[in-house]
Protein backbone atom coordinates (compact mmCIF):
# COMPACT_ATOMS: atom_id res chain seq x y z
CA UNK A 1 0.00 0.00 0.00
CA UNK A 2 1.30 3.63 -0.61
CA UNK A 3 0.00 6.89 -0.91
CA UNK A 4 -3.87 5.95 -1.84
CA UNK A 5 -4.29 5.49 2.12
CA UNK A 6 -4.10 8.86 3.37
CA UNK A 7 -7.75 8.63 4.46
CA UNK A 8 -6.75 5.63 6.92
CA UNK A 9 -5.54 6.71 10.26
CA UNK A 10 -1.87 7.58 10.73
CA UNK A 11 -0.77 4.04 12.43
CA UNK A 12 -2.07 2.43 9.90
CA UNK A 13 -0.36 4.46 6.78
CA UNK A 14 2.91 3.78 9.07
CA UNK A 15 2.28 0.47 9.34
CA UNK A 16 1.54 -0.29 5.45
CA UNK A 17 3.57 2.68 3.40
CA UNK A 18 6.30 2.54 1.27
CA UNK A 19 6.54 -0.88 -0.39
CA UNK A 20 4.10 -3.44 -1.43
CA UNK A 21 4.74 -6.70 0.14
CA UNK A 22 3.17 -8.56 -3.26
CA UNK A 23 6.08 -6.93 -5.22
CA UNK A 24 8.43 -9.41 -3.32
CA UNK A 25 6.75 -12.52 -3.33
CA UNK A 26 4.62 -11.01 -0.28
CA UNK A 27 7.35 -10.98 2.03
CA UNK A 28 6.41 -8.09 4.29
CA UNK A 29 9.67 -6.04 4.37
CA UNK A 30 11.30 -5.20 1.41
CA UNK A 31 14.55 -6.36 0.37
CA UNK A 32 18.12 -4.72 2.07
CA UNK A 33 20.10 -4.15 -0.97
CA UNK A 34 23.56 -3.85 -0.95
CA UNK A 35 24.46 -2.43 -4.36
CA UNK A 36 27.17 -0.62 -6.13
CA UNK A 37 27.47 -2.09 -9.45
CA UNK A 38 23.77 -2.41 -11.44
CA UNK A 39 23.89 -4.99 -14.63
CA UNK A 40 22.29 -3.52 -17.90
CA UNK A 41 20.96 -6.25 -20.50
CA UNK A 42 22.45 -4.11 -23.40
CA UNK A 43 25.03 -1.66 -24.66
CA UNK A 44 21.91 0.12 -25.73
CA UNK A 45 20.34 0.05 -22.29
CA UNK A 46 23.34 1.13 -20.93
CA UNK A 47 24.38 4.22 -23.02
CA UNK A 48 20.92 5.79 -22.87
CA UNK A 49 20.51 4.76 -18.47
CA UNK A 50 17.28 3.41 -19.99
CA UNK A 51 16.66 1.10 -16.36
CA UNK A 52 14.68 2.16 -13.41
CA UNK A 53 18.41 1.72 -11.22
CA UNK A 54 21.42 2.32 -12.61
CA UNK A 55 24.08 2.40 -9.69
CA UNK A 56 24.44 2.06 -6.04
CA UNK A 57 24.75 6.10 -5.12
CA UNK A 58 21.60 6.85 -7.22
CA UNK A 59 19.08 4.84 -5.24
CA UNK A 60 17.54 1.43 -4.90
CA UNK A 61 14.55 -0.42 -3.84
CA UNK A 62 15.79 -0.04 -0.29
CA UNK A 63 15.62 3.78 -0.44
CA UNK A 64 13.21 4.19 -2.46
CA UNK A 65 10.68 2.39 0.17
CA UNK A 66 11.61 4.87 2.78
CA UNK A 67 11.37 7.92 0.64
CA UNK A 68 8.20 6.70 -0.80
CA UNK A 69 7.40 6.44 3.03
CA UNK A 70 8.44 9.66 4.03
CA UNK A 71 6.63 11.35 0.51
CA UNK A 72 3.38 9.81 1.88
CA UNK A 73 3.91 11.53 5.31
CA UNK A 74 5.16 14.42 3.79
CA UNK A 75 2.94 15.59 0.87
CA UNK A 76 6.31 15.88 -1.06
CA UNK A 77 7.58 15.07 -4.68
CA UNK A 78 10.74 13.85 -3.89
CA UNK A 79 12.82 12.49 -0.41
CA UNK A 80 16.51 12.23 -0.90
CA UNK A 81 18.18 9.76 1.84
CA UNK A 82 21.31 10.87 3.13
CA UNK A 83 23.95 9.37 5.89
CA UNK A 84 22.85 11.47 8.56
CA UNK A 85 20.98 14.61 9.57
CA UNK A 86 23.57 17.11 9.68
CA UNK A 87 23.62 15.80 6.14
CA UNK A 88 20.32 16.87 5.24
CA UNK A 89 20.89 19.85 6.45
CA UNK A 90 24.18 20.73 4.72
CA UNK A 91 22.52 19.19 1.08
CA UNK A 92 19.54 21.33 0.34
CA UNK A 93 21.60 24.47 1.44
CA UNK A 94 24.14 23.51 -1.01
CA UNK A 95 21.98 23.41 -3.67
CA UNK A 96 20.40 26.14 -3.78
CA UNK A 97 22.81 28.52 -2.20
CA UNK A 98 25.99 29.97 -3.85
CA UNK A 99 28.69 32.78 -3.71
CA UNK A 100 27.30 35.94 -3.23
CA UNK A 101 24.00 34.77 -2.16
CA UNK A 102 22.25 35.55 1.20
CA UNK A 103 21.12 33.13 3.56
CA UNK A 104 18.99 33.68 6.75
CA UNK A 105 18.97 31.47 9.53
CA UNK A 106 17.22 31.36 12.53
CA UNK A 107 19.23 32.46 15.33
CA UNK A 108 18.20 29.34 17.81
CA UNK A 109 19.26 26.60 14.92
CA UNK A 110 20.26 23.60 15.95
CA UNK A 111 24.38 24.00 16.73
CA UNK A 112 26.04 21.91 14.18
CA UNK A 113 23.71 23.69 11.35
CA UNK A 114 25.44 26.87 12.22
CA UNK A 115 28.80 25.45 12.79
CA UNK A 116 27.86 24.23 9.19
CA UNK A 117 26.64 27.48 7.74
CA UNK A 118 29.63 30.01 9.97
CA UNK A 119 32.41 27.60 8.40
CA UNK A 120 31.55 26.32 5.09
CA UNK A 121 29.05 28.54 4.00
CA UNK A 122 30.89 31.90 4.73
CA UNK A 123 34.09 30.25 3.21
CA UNK A 124 31.87 29.25 -0.14
CA UNK A 125 31.42 33.55 -0.06
CA UNK A 126 27.85 32.80 1.40
CA UNK A 127 26.63 36.08 3.60
CA UNK A 128 25.17 34.29 6.22
CA UNK A 129 22.81 36.27 9.30
CA UNK A 130 20.90 35.27 12.09
CA UNK A 131 17.66 36.36 12.70
CA UNK A 132 14.96 36.33 15.92
CA UNK A 133 12.60 33.00 16.28
CA UNK A 134 9.73 35.55 16.99
CA UNK A 135 10.31 37.95 13.77
CA UNK A 136 6.92 36.55 11.98
CA UNK A 137 6.05 38.59 8.95
CA UNK A 138 8.67 40.93 9.58
CA UNK A 139 11.22 39.26 8.16
CA UNK A 140 10.53 41.10 5.53
CA UNK A 141 12.75 43.54 6.47
CA UNK A 142 15.77 41.47 6.64
CA UNK A 143 15.00 40.03 3.38
CA UNK A 144 17.91 41.51 0.16
CA UNK A 145 17.84 41.13 -3.08
CA UNK A 146 20.42 38.44 -2.66
CA UNK A 147 18.46 36.22 -0.71
CA UNK A 148 17.48 32.84 -1.53
CA UNK A 149 16.98 30.78 1.26
CA UNK A 150 15.21 31.09 4.39
CA UNK A 151 16.01 28.52 7.08
CA UNK A 152 13.95 27.46 9.69
CA UNK A 153 13.42 25.48 12.47
CA UNK A 154 10.26 25.28 15.06
CA UNK A 155 10.09 24.67 17.98
CA UNK A 156 13.26 26.18 18.39
CA UNK A 157 16.55 23.54 19.30
CA UNK A 158 17.05 24.11 23.05
CA UNK A 159 14.41 26.99 24.16
CA UNK A 160 11.69 25.95 21.83
CA UNK A 161 10.42 29.43 21.01
CA UNK A 162 7.62 28.28 17.97
CA UNK A 163 8.05 30.59 14.56
CA UNK A 164 5.21 31.86 12.64
CA UNK A 165 5.90 29.47 9.36
CA UNK A 166 3.26 30.54 7.16
CA UNK A 167 4.31 34.76 7.65
CA UNK A 168 7.71 33.52 7.04
CA UNK A 169 7.07 31.69 4.14
CA UNK A 170 4.72 34.32 3.03
CA UNK A 171 7.55 37.04 3.12
CA UNK A 172 10.18 34.68 1.71
CA UNK A 173 7.94 33.19 -1.43
CA UNK A 174 7.12 37.15 -2.79
CA UNK A 175 11.07 37.89 -2.46
CA UNK A 176 11.98 35.02 -4.59
CA UNK A 177 13.22 33.08 -1.46
CA UNK A 178 12.68 29.67 -1.09
CA UNK A 179 11.92 28.16 2.69
CA UNK A 180 13.70 25.19 4.02
CA UNK A 181 12.62 24.11 7.91
CA UNK A 182 14.25 21.54 10.23
CA UNK A 183 11.14 20.02 11.10
CA UNK A 184 12.88 17.16 13.30
CA UNK A 185 11.03 18.23 16.77
CA UNK A 186 7.48 17.59 15.36
CA UNK A 187 8.03 14.83 12.70
CA UNK A 188 5.46 14.91 9.93
CA UNK A 189 3.23 13.23 12.47
CA UNK A 190 2.44 16.70 14.28
CA UNK A 191 3.64 19.34 11.48
CA UNK A 192 3.72 18.95 8.01
CA UNK A 193 6.09 21.95 6.64
CA UNK A 194 4.78 21.84 2.79
CA UNK A 195 1.24 22.47 3.97
CA UNK A 196 2.52 25.90 5.71
CA UNK A 197 4.82 26.60 2.77
CA UNK A 198 7.77 25.21 3.82
CA UNK A 199 9.50 24.20 0.59
CA UNK A 200 12.03 21.60 1.82
CA UNK A 201 11.31 19.37 5.06
CA UNK A 202 14.23 18.32 6.47
CA UNK A 203 14.60 15.47 9.49
CA UNK A 204 16.98 13.79 11.52
CA UNK A 205 15.28 10.65 10.71
CA UNK A 206 18.19 9.40 13.51
CA UNK A 207 15.79 10.67 16.19
CA UNK A 208 12.17 9.80 16.14
CA UNK A 209 11.76 7.42 12.64
CA UNK A 210 14.76 5.07 13.87
CA UNK A 211 13.64 5.17 17.40
CA UNK A 212 16.59 3.20 19.31
CA UNK A 213 19.76 5.44 18.99
CA UNK A 214 21.62 2.65 17.18
CA UNK A 215 21.81 4.73 13.78
CA UNK A 216 22.13 7.75 12.00
CA UNK A 217 20.12 9.24 8.79
CA UNK A 218 18.37 11.98 7.51
CA UNK A 219 15.54 12.76 4.47
CA UNK A 220 15.32 16.01 2.92
CA UNK A 221 11.67 16.27 1.05
CA UNK A 222 11.07 19.01 -1.42
CA UNK A 223 7.83 20.33 -3.36
CA UNK A 224 7.64 20.07 -6.80
CA UNK A 225 8.92 23.44 -7.49
CA UNK A 226 12.52 22.61 -5.49
CA UNK A 227 12.72 18.59 -6.32
CA UNK A 228 14.72 18.98 -9.35
CA UNK A 229 17.16 20.67 -7.92
CA UNK A 230 17.73 18.73 -4.47
CA UNK A 231 17.63 15.72 -6.40
CA UNK A 232 20.50 16.48 -8.97
CA UNK A 233 22.24 18.26 -5.84
CA UNK A 234 22.25 15.48 -4.33
CA UNK A 235 23.39 13.35 -6.94
CA UNK A 236 26.13 15.17 -7.38
CA UNK A 237 27.37 15.22 -4.02
CA UNK A 238 27.16 10.98 -3.92
CA UNK A 239 26.08 11.02 -0.21
CA UNK A 240 24.29 8.42 -0.12
CA UNK A 241 22.75 6.41 3.09
CA UNK A 242 23.48 2.48 3.63
CA UNK A 243 21.13 0.26 2.79
CA UNK A 244 21.23 -1.25 6.34
CA UNK A 245 21.20 1.84 8.11
CA UNK A 246 17.84 2.97 5.78
CA UNK A 247 16.01 -0.84 6.16
CA UNK A 248 16.18 0.04 9.96
CA UNK A 249 15.12 3.00 9.77
CA UNK A 250 11.84 1.98 7.36
CA UNK A 251 11.66 -0.75 10.37
CA UNK A 252 11.23 2.29 12.59
CA UNK A 253 8.97 3.92 11.03
CA UNK A 254 6.08 1.65 11.41
CA UNK A 255 6.07 1.91 15.52
CA UNK A 256 7.32 5.79 15.48
CA UNK A 257 3.00 6.57 15.93
CA UNK A 258 2.77 4.80 19.18
CA UNK A 259 6.39 5.68 20.20
CA UNK A 260 5.67 9.20 19.35
CA UNK A 261 2.38 8.87 21.28
CA UNK A 262 4.08 7.76 24.48
CA UNK A 263 6.93 10.30 24.18
CA UNK A 264 4.05 12.97 24.13
CA UNK A 265 2.00 12.08 26.55
CA UNK A 266 5.02 11.28 29.78
CA UNK A 267 6.66 14.42 28.05
CA UNK A 268 3.49 16.65 28.98
CA UNK A 269 2.88 14.91 32.16
CA UNK A 270 6.12 15.21 33.41
CA UNK A 271 6.38 19.21 32.13
CA UNK A 272 3.35 20.18 33.77
CA UNK A 273 4.93 18.60 36.82
CA UNK A 274 7.96 20.33 37.31
CA UNK A 275 6.37 23.57 36.92
CA UNK A 276 5.60 23.02 39.92
CA UNK A 277 8.79 21.85 41.78
CA UNK A 278 11.01 24.19 43.83
CA UNK A 279 14.12 24.59 42.23
CA UNK A 280 12.68 25.05 38.25
CA UNK A 281 12.39 29.00 36.93
CA UNK A 282 10.35 27.76 33.76
CA UNK A 283 9.68 24.85 31.65
CA UNK A 284 9.75 25.41 27.89
CA UNK A 285 7.62 23.60 26.32
CA UNK A 286 5.64 24.79 23.48
CA UNK A 287 2.34 22.58 24.50
CA UNK A 288 1.90 24.19 27.89
CA UNK A 289 -0.53 26.77 28.18
CA UNK A 290 1.95 29.01 30.31
CA UNK A 291 4.82 28.86 27.07
CA UNK A 292 4.41 32.54 25.64
CA UNK A 293 4.01 30.99 22.19
CA UNK A 294 1.40 28.29 22.74
CA UNK A 295 -1.02 29.48 20.88
CA UNK A 296 0.77 29.50 17.69
CA UNK A 297 1.84 25.94 18.57
CA UNK A 298 -2.14 25.40 19.22
CA UNK A 299 -2.79 26.60 15.88
CA UNK A 300 0.17 25.58 13.15
CA UNK A 301 0.69 21.73 15.43
CA UNK A 302 -1.18 18.84 16.11
CA UNK A 303 0.87 16.98 18.57
CA UNK A 304 4.33 17.38 20.44
CA UNK A 305 7.38 15.00 20.93
CA UNK A 306 9.46 14.19 23.97
CA UNK A 307 12.40 16.73 24.08
CA UNK A 308 11.94 20.28 26.57
CA UNK A 309 14.05 22.39 28.37
CA UNK A 310 14.12 23.91 32.09
CA UNK A 311 15.60 26.77 33.44
CA UNK A 312 17.09 25.94 36.90
CA UNK A 313 15.96 28.84 39.40
CA UNK A 314 18.90 30.34 40.03
CA UNK A 315 22.44 29.49 39.84
CA UNK A 316 25.19 28.93 36.96
CA UNK A 317 27.11 25.83 35.60
CA UNK A 318 27.74 24.39 39.07
CA UNK A 319 24.05 24.12 40.09
CA UNK A 320 23.93 22.53 36.07
CA UNK A 321 26.29 20.11 36.80
CA UNK A 322 25.11 18.71 39.88
CA UNK A 323 21.43 18.34 38.65
CA UNK A 324 22.75 16.21 35.96
CA UNK A 325 25.32 14.36 37.80
CA UNK A 326 22.97 13.41 40.59
CA UNK A 327 20.79 11.69 38.04
CA UNK A 328 20.16 8.03 37.44
CA UNK A 329 17.92 7.22 34.72
CA UNK A 330 18.30 9.65 32.56
CA UNK A 331 22.02 9.20 30.71
CA UNK A 332 24.10 11.97 29.90
CA UNK A 333 24.39 12.26 26.05
CA UNK A 334 23.48 14.34 22.98
CA UNK A 335 20.55 12.88 20.41
CA UNK A 336 17.27 12.16 21.38
CA UNK A 337 14.00 10.27 19.98
CA UNK A 338 15.39 6.68 21.40
CA UNK A 339 13.48 4.76 24.13
CA UNK A 340 15.60 5.98 26.83
CA UNK A 341 15.26 9.51 28.70
CA UNK A 342 18.70 11.85 28.20
CA UNK A 343 19.63 15.16 29.62
CA UNK A 344 22.31 17.72 28.24
CA UNK A 345 23.12 20.98 29.43
CA UNK A 346 22.04 23.78 27.28
CA UNK A 347 24.81 26.54 25.93
CA UNK A 348 23.34 30.10 24.38
CA UNK A 349 26.94 31.47 23.96
CA UNK A 350 27.56 30.98 20.18
CA UNK A 351 24.09 33.01 19.82
CA UNK A 352 23.39 37.14 18.69
CA UNK A 353 20.08 37.58 19.18
CA UNK A 354 17.84 35.00 20.97
CA UNK A 355 19.75 35.05 23.98
CA UNK A 356 17.24 35.28 26.62
CA UNK A 357 17.39 36.30 29.18
CA UNK A 358 16.90 33.10 31.73
CA UNK A 359 16.98 33.15 35.42
CA UNK A 360 19.25 30.39 35.53
CA UNK A 361 21.24 27.64 33.80
CA UNK A 362 19.22 25.33 31.29
CA UNK A 363 18.93 21.70 30.97
CA UNK A 364 17.22 20.13 28.34
CA UNK A 365 15.55 17.04 28.65
CA UNK A 366 14.53 14.15 26.25
CA UNK A 367 11.67 12.01 27.88
CA UNK A 368 12.03 8.34 26.59
CA UNK A 369 9.38 5.56 27.16
CA UNK A 370 10.41 4.40 30.81
CA UNK A 371 7.56 4.81 33.79
CA UNK A 372 6.45 8.73 34.65
CA UNK A 373 6.96 7.90 38.26
CA UNK A 374 10.70 6.46 38.08
CA UNK A 375 12.21 9.54 35.91
CA UNK A 376 10.13 12.18 37.78
CA UNK A 377 11.99 10.81 40.84
CA UNK A 378 14.72 10.85 39.45
CA UNK A 379 14.58 14.50 38.35
CA UNK A 380 13.44 15.29 41.62
CA UNK A 381 17.21 13.93 42.62
CA UNK A 382 18.37 16.25 40.45
CA UNK A 383 16.98 19.22 41.59
CA UNK A 384 17.66 18.47 45.24
CA UNK A 385 21.27 18.59 44.80
CA UNK A 386 21.02 21.35 42.64
CA UNK A 387 19.64 23.30 45.18
CA UNK A 388 22.57 22.03 47.53
CA UNK A 389 25.06 22.51 45.38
Amino acid sequence: MTKDGNQMGINTRLAHSGNNPHDYFGFINPPVVHASTVLYPNAATMAARGQKYTYGTRGTPTTDALASAIDGLEGSAGTIVVPSGLAAVMVPLLAFLSAGDHVLIVDSVYHPTRNFADTMLKRLGVEVEYYDPHVGAGIAALIKSSTRVVFTESPASNTFEVQDIPAIASAAHAAGAIVMMDNTWATPLYFRPLDHGVDISIHAATKYPAGHSDVLLGTASANKACWKQLCETFYTMGCCAGPDDVYQVLRGLRTMGVRLDHHQRSALDIAGWLEGQPGVARVLHPALASHPDHDLWKRDFCGSSGIFSIVLAGGGQKQQHAFLDALRIFGLGYSWGGYESLAVPVFLGDRVVAKGPYDGPLVRLQIGLEDVDDLKADLARGLAAAAAA
